[in-house]
């Protein structure tokens, strides 16, 4: 199981809506009209904007988690750090180019996001960031709109501590990751069906041939190779060989498409309570605990979602915060103290927490397409 990036003109974009804009930041800017990217499409049209932003912040560590893989068609990362995502918006298909660097902000700029992070036992640093981004495509403008949201500028930090030394440490080692939320709440669901219950590589050469048959293009002059999550619509449709082609046996295709077939009332748990947006995915048959966390992680940007049935992360964090290797009851034990943030600590302990000794089998590789 998986525990686990120019144009003739620029458009000037419609500011953001304020509950999508970074808090305590300056309001984002529409940039200079750029030249036309090299291989762009004709007639492409750019949306840039770009925020100052008060925090430490890595756009490339906090999209990551939407990475399937090194040959994702929705991800990737160029030769100048910039990541490349695509994204079936409610506007249609979007591409998008982010970049953030480190800039220098005053200790005076510094609100109560940064005042609630230094107090969960970071190192405090005053360093700000600028991000810059680009994106294409009909649903370009609702893409920059909620960019923010993705990187984790709503990201709230209050009522978390470090108590634990080890931890303290991966907050001062990753103080520039925050927890986003995408708002595409049917993609995540897609990766995360298909990641159930096989080891990674299985996974992410599902999702890569599934993307690259029935995706879109990317729009813009995006990487070569990059595609667009399909609609549910198309995710329904898909026939019966493709699913084995791809190495889906039915329980992950049928649960894909039952779940295509509700996709607008799961995009409401966007709207809800933690425990009402559980209920409502898990009342898709074959949606568990596992599916349902990892979705509300990547898509809601819940800090609390805890992947239990994970193959890896309970002896990850057995080892990191105790020493020992636990099972599912062992790790949420070892996470009580930091309830309504336990996914921000098992994301840090998957970022740099200790891996115990390898004694056993791995988890094997299926192929389904040799059944």
């Amino acid at each position: 199981m998986t525990a686990a990036p120019k144009t003739p003109a620029v458009v000037p974009p419609a500011a953001p809506r304020p509950a999508q804009g970074p808090p305590e930041a300056a309001a984002p800017r529409a940039a200079a009209p750029r030249a036309a990217a090299p291989g762009a499409a004709p007639g492409a049209a750019a949306l840039t904007r770009e925020w100052q932003l008060p925090f430490p912040l890595d756009a490339r560590l906090s999209l990551s988690v939407h990475r399937r893989g090194g040959g994702d068609p929705a991800y990737a990362v160029d030769a100048a750090g910039a990541v490349w995502r695509t994204c079936l918006t409610p506007d249609g298909p979007a591409t998008l180019r982010v970049r953030s660097r480190p800039t220098r902000a005053p200790a005076s700029t510094l609100g109560g996001a940064s005042r609630a992070f230094q107090a969960s036992g970071a190192s405090g640093a005053s360093g700000g960031t600028m991000v810059t981004a680009q994106a294409w495509g009909p649903g370009a403008a609702w893409l920059l709109d909620h960019l923010p949201a993705q990187l984790g500028c709503q990201d709230d930090r209050s009522g978390f501590t470090a108590r634990d030394p080890v931890v303290r440490e991966l907050m001062r080692r990753h103080e520039d990751l925050r927890v986003g939320r995408s708002e595409r709440v049917f993609e995540a669901l897609a990766a995360a069906v298909l990641e159930q219950k096989v080891v990674s590589r299985e996974a992410h050469r599902a999702w890569r041939f599934l993307l690259v048959k029935f995706g879109e293009r990317a729009p813009g002059p995006a990487p070569a190779g990059m595609r667009v999550c399909p609609s549910p619509r198309v995710w329904a449709r898909i026939p019966s060989w493709d699913w084995h082609r791809a190495g889906v046996e039915g329980v992950r295709s049928r649960t894909i498409v039952t779940a295509a077939e509700v996709a607008g009332r799961l995009e409401e748990i966007l709207d809800m309570s933690a425990a009402d947006a559980d209920r409502r995915l898990r009342s898709v048959p074959g949606i568990g605990p596992w599916t349902s966390a990892e979705i509300r992680q990547r898509a809601v940007g819940d800090p609390d979602a805890v992947s239990v049935g994970d193959y890896n992360l309970p002896k990850a964090v057995g080892w990191t915060l105790a020493g020992r290797i636990t099972d599912d009851a062992g790790m949420l034990e070892l996470l009580a103290p930091y309830v309504g943030h336990r996914y921000r600590v098992t994301r840090l302990i998957e970022l740099g927490g200790a891996s115990p000794p390898r004694h056993g089998p791995r988890m094997s590789v299926r192929d389904y397409r040799a059944f």
